[in-house]
Order: C-alpha cells, then structure tokens, then sequence
C-alpha cells in the first residue's frame, strides 16, 4: 500500500464521498448548544430553552435521561429538569448521541451489520464509562465525554456502509474470505486507508471537541497521538477491547472473528495487566442490561 500523508486521505475520503456535503449533519440544536456552552453565563434554561426548538431531540434525550442508563428515583418531566438533575455536560453529550444514532438509523442498507454496529458501540461505549469511573485516578476522564467517545468510535464503518456501499461490499467479501484479517488490514488493503481516518473526518465536518476526534483517529494507536492530556483514545482502545471480548469471543467455539490485540503500552499507562482488563467482563454484562433504550433508538423503534 502507497503511504498517504493525511492531506492526501483526506482529499481521498473528500473524493469517494462526493462532496462534504453529501455527510450527514448534525441537528442545528446541537451546533448551538456547542457554541453556547463556551458562554460561562450559561445557564439549565439556556440549554433547556434550546432543546425545546427540536422536539423529535428533546424527546429521546428526555427518553434516555429517564432510562436505567442513570437510574433516577423519579420520572424527569421536562429538558430543563434535565438540565438541571443531570448537568450540561452529561445534556451535551446525550444530545450528541441521540444526534449520531439519528443520522444513520434511519438507513437500512445492510440490517444485520447496523445491528451489530450499534450493539458494539453501546457496548464499547458502556465499557468506557465502566472504566473512566475505575480508572479515573489515572487521568481525568469524564464519564459522559467517555461514553459518547465510546459510542462514535467505530462510526467510519457506518460512514463506509452507507455511504461507500461498493466498498462495504468488497471489505465485507474480502473478510469472510480471509476471516484471520483485522477490519483495519482488510479496509486499508481495498481503500488505503480505515475507519479511524473516516470517523474523524466526520468528526471534524461535525466540529466535534479536539479530544473526541483525536478518540475516534486513534483509539487503535492511542500512543500514536500527540496530545498527551487526552486520556480518551487509551481509554477507548481499552474499553473496544474489552467489549470485543466480553461479547464477540466465544472462547469454547474458538474466535470467529480477528481483532486488533491490546496495546502493552496503553496497559502500562493505567497501570493493568490484560487479565486485570478482561477482569471487568462480569460488570460490563451488567451496565450493558442498561443499553436497551439506545438499541430501541437506532432500531428506529424510539
């Protein structure tokens, strides 16, 4: 494979897509609450008043703050209850993932690979706020921005599915022909490059914070990343690697499927061994019992 600087993929992925344009964008609710919250008189009625602009929005993220995901001893009546009970930070965050699951829910090119997509990604994002709550004397980690990063940081194989169908068909032939092939190997052989570089592509077309970007760019090579305070891409390369095992490895059948192993450096960093990582499976199953409002979105059935 030809080396590409990232100019070079960029003006790639720019090429194959279309046009910029063609990307899904994200709802206007979210780009004002983006550049409100840089406004530190901001206040639950601001971004309370904001959300009440987009209905379809409000509701589901009224939906998922009354959901097992946080557990409240009482029904949330209203967004700026919301706003108020949950925070800004943690309202931010469920708009960002109602506005993801949003975008690409409604298409149904292939059912069987967005199921399983969307079910990795809660799953991977659970795992995240598992271990940011764990491992949150390491680095300051944020539980919420854990979970959206967790959520997005496969979303350049939904960008390919839907929007690069012939190459989501020839990746997909490619690796059940050659199952012992990780996604990565297989996209960078047809492609030249991967889902990495997509969904942070995307991510900066929805001017998404610096740190989720640089999440989703490396969260397979998190040392790769030349911004040291962000925790976030060791984090979700620990938190992929977990739900892969907990979930898609069938060790009495033998594995069925190739993954990326984990990084030694990125165990180091926090301070666990692979054993210590996978220790935290039983955990996993039981914050993933939470995750059945989510799935019900990007089903299109909330």
């Amino acid at each position: 494979m030809t080396t590409q600087t990232i100019t070079g993929i960029e003006a790639e992925i720019n090429r194959l897509v279309g046009d910029v344009g063609s990307l899904p964008t994200p709802p206007i609710v979210f780009s004002q609450i983006q550049k409100v919250l840089t406004d530190p008189n901001t206040s639950a009625y601001d971004i309370g008043g904001i959300l009440q602009e987009d209905p379809a929005i409000s509701a589901k993220v009224l939906k998922m703050t009354n959901s097992a995901y946080y557990g409240l001893p009482r029904t949330i009546e209203s967004v700026k209850q919301a706003v108020v009970i949950i925070g800004i930070e943690a309202i931010k965050n469920l708009v960002l993932s109602a506005s993801v699951i949003d975008s690409f829910s409604k298409n149904k090119l292939d059912r069987e690979f967005q199921d399983y997509f969307w079910r990795h990604s809660l799953a991977t994002a659970f795992a995240a706020r598992l271990l940011s709550r764990e491992l949150s004397g390491q680095k300051v980690l944020d539980t919420e921005s854990s979970f959206s990063a967790g959520l997005l940081h496969d979303i350049g194989k939904m960008v390919i599915s839907v929007y690069l169908s012939d190459l989501a068909e020839k990746i997909k032939a490619e690796k059940i022909e050659k199952p012992y092939l990780t996604d990565r190997v297989v996209e960078n052989e047809i492609m030249g490059f991967d889902h990495t570089h997509i969904g942070a592509y995307l991510g900066g077309h929805w001017k998404l914070p610096a740190k989720l970007v640089e999440a989703v760019r490396y969260h397979h090579d998190p040392v790769a990343c030349e911004n040291p305070e962000n925790g976030l891409p060791h984090l979700i390369h620990l938190a992929n690697y977990l739900a892969l095992h907990t979930f898609d490895l069938n060790q009495e059948e033998g594995n069925k499927i190739a993954i990326d192993a984990v990084h030694g450096d990125v165990l180091e960093v926090v301070g666990l061994t692979e054993d210590d990582l996978l220790a935290y499976a039983p955990a996993l199953r039981d914050e993933y019992l939470k995750a059945e409002t989510f799935l019900e979105m990007a089903r299109g059935a909330a």
